[in-house]
């Protein structure tokens, strides 16, 4: 069983508004990665929150029993990972980490990753676009404890960089998997472009 584990907890300072209830395409960033990352192999699902949490959850409409409280989100994105694998159940054979901020991918990139991770056994799996690579990612369990124990400022990149013979990269013709939607000037291009996702 896989988790999937979307963070959501920074400040959304340049976007003005919390990402996580952003609505696009008529529904949440939040959602559309719940949407994206329901697969028969993802047995779980956790939302990391830490900036206005308490204000953004009840917006959601989501299980709380889905929501983690990250309340050292200013220490950076790294913390929030780590709130997400300390809140799993060791039954997990890895998690599909996804940033709030990447919400354009769609269920069939979710599923090829999937496939391939399970198929290379290779310990990450991250999808590229035209060489770039980008998110979700997928990290074996197996390296929890090395993400628990990165240093903050490298934090998950480290993690890959540790295991570079170990990493499968899925290529896509889906920008979204690039696409940060962290202002709202890079929301109106996406927007726009009719970004795949």
């Amino acid at each position: 069983m896989l988790a999937a584990v979307i963070l959501a907890a920074g400040e959304s300072r340049r976007m003005g508004s919390a990402k996580a209830l952003i609505p696009f395409r008529g529904i949440s960033f939040v959602q559309h990665l719940v949407n994206a990352t329901r697969h028969s192999r993802v047995g779980m699902t956790r939302i990391v929150l830490g900036a206005s949490a308490d204000e953004i959850q009840p917006k959601l409409g989501i299980d709380p029993a889905w929501i983690v409280v990250n309340r050292d989100w200013q220490r950076g994105q790294l913390s929030s990972i780590q709130a997400g694998v300390r809140s799993l159940p060791e039954k997990t054979e890895g998690m599909i980490l996804c940033p709030v901020d990447h919400p354009l991918v769609s269920g069939n990139l979710i599923s090829d990753l999937i496939k391939q991770f399970d198929s290379s056994g290779k310990l990450v799996a991250v999808p590229t676009f035209h060489g770039k690579r980008g998110h979700p990612v997928i990290f074996r369990a197996s390296l929890y404890d090395e993400l628990l124990t990165a240093p903050p400022d490298v934090g998950a990149r480290e993690v890959v960089w540790n295991h570079v013979q170990d990493i499968i990269e899925v290529t896509t013709e889906e920008e979204g998997v690039v696409l940060n939607l962290n202002d709202p000037e890079i929301m109106k291009k996406a927007m726009g472009s009719g970004a795949s996702g």
